[in-house]
């Protein structure tokens, strides 16, 4: 059943808001790990977790490392970062994690209209 399911999460929250931002990569590593197709979307201030070692910075007692839960992720899923958010930001393509794609609103809606996608926004 989860093979055919995809589930695709927009975390608007970074430091700013840790612990949404923790369950938003928590689920999704959970369901990736559970082999639901994931994809993650990098927005607003969790943006910056796209570039290396940003994810190391992050704490949250009583929460899973930030890269841990990233690497869960990459393993059965994509994870993309929001075009204008990354532009807003100085961030490049060269800049970002390995595996890590840049993409817009178009790519995001087009993920959610798909059959048997539930999309999710923390």
């Amino acid at each position: 059943m989860a093979a055919d399911k995809k589930l695709v999460i927009k975390v608007t929250a970074g430091t700013d808001a840790p612990e949404r931002c923790s369950q938003a990569f928590t689920v999704a590593a959970v369901a990736a790990a559970s082999g639901v197709e994931v994809s993650l979307w990098l927005t607003g201030e969790s943006a910056w977790f796209a570039l290396p070692g940003r994810a190391a910075e992050f704490e949250l007692p009583h929460a899973a490392p930030l890269p841990e839960l990233i690497s869960g992720v990459q393993a059965g899923g994509q994870i993309t970062l929001c075009t204008q958010c990354a532009a807003r930001r100085g961030i490049e393509e060269k800049d970002v994690l390995e595996g890590v794609r840049i993409a817009g609103a178009q790519v995001f809606v087009s993920e959610i209209m798909g059959e048997g996608v539930q999309a999710l926004v923390y």
